[in-house]
């Protein structure tokens, strides 16, 4: 599916899209958007690992499961 969206763009802006967008500015918007989309989704990742490797509590819950790997089944 896609959506049709109006923007505004000033003078400077608009020549650049032109010029590097070649004949699709719209397929080229869309790339920067992706991309854009990709980049927040990994900070946001990164954040969340960065807070669950400094939170205490859940690193010591951690340990304590790790006991349960050794469950007697050996690996075939």
């Amino acid at each position: 599916m896609t959506h049709r969206v109006t923007i505004t763009l000033d003078d400077e802006t608009f020549t650049f899209l032109n010029d590097v967008a070649s004949s699709n500015r719209s397929a080229y918007v869309n790339q920067l958007l992706k991309q854009e989309r990709r980049n927040f989704l990994q900070t946001a990742l990164r954040k969340a690992n960065q807070e669950e490797a400094e939170d205490t509590n859940y690193q010591e819950e951690l340990q304590a499961w790790d006991s349960t790997l050794p469950d007697g089944l050996t690996n075939v």
